[in-house]
């Protein structure tokens, strides 16, 4: 299992950082949907702008905090693995670029990422999967 919940975190930190290199430079409107490369100094739907270090901080103390719970949990390495897969991939761009990289846009709600996806799935999972302990 604990391979497993490795690759998982992979997957999801490659896939994250894949794409939003390939994006970068690519702006297209599909009607309903677009791709629309944006930098977001914030989290949580623009929340908390230009507070990087204290996110930076936060995302290591949770980083911890889940690994540790994980440890003892490892039944859920699914919604483990995309949690932290995508704590990782938003982690990465906030310290090397400063900002998270988003560029999918629904136009209905708030331009996202694909570690945003991971982590909203992955505490779904985890929210779902403890509570039938």
């Amino acid at each position: 299992m604990k391979y497993k919940f490795l690759s998982i975190t992979a997957i999801i930190v490659f896939l994250d950082q894949l794409t939003k290199f390939l994006f970068k430079n690519v702006h297209k409107d599909f009607g309903f949907f677009s791709i629309n490369y944006n930098l977001n100094s914030g989290a949580l739907f623009g929340m908390f702008k230009g507070m990087n270090l204290v996110l930076i901080f936060l995302s290591l103390v949770i980083f911890f905090f889940l690994l540790r719970y994980y440890y003892k949990n490892k039944e859920h390495f699914i919604g483990f693995g995309l949690l932290m897969g995508g704590l990782l991939g938003n982690l990465i761009d906030r310290v090397f670029l400063g900002n998270v990289v988003d560029f999918l846009d629904f136009k209905v709600w708030p331009v996202f990422n694909i570690a945003d996806s991971a982590i909203v799935l992955g505490v779904i999972i985890l929210l779902f999967g403890l509570r039938k302990k």
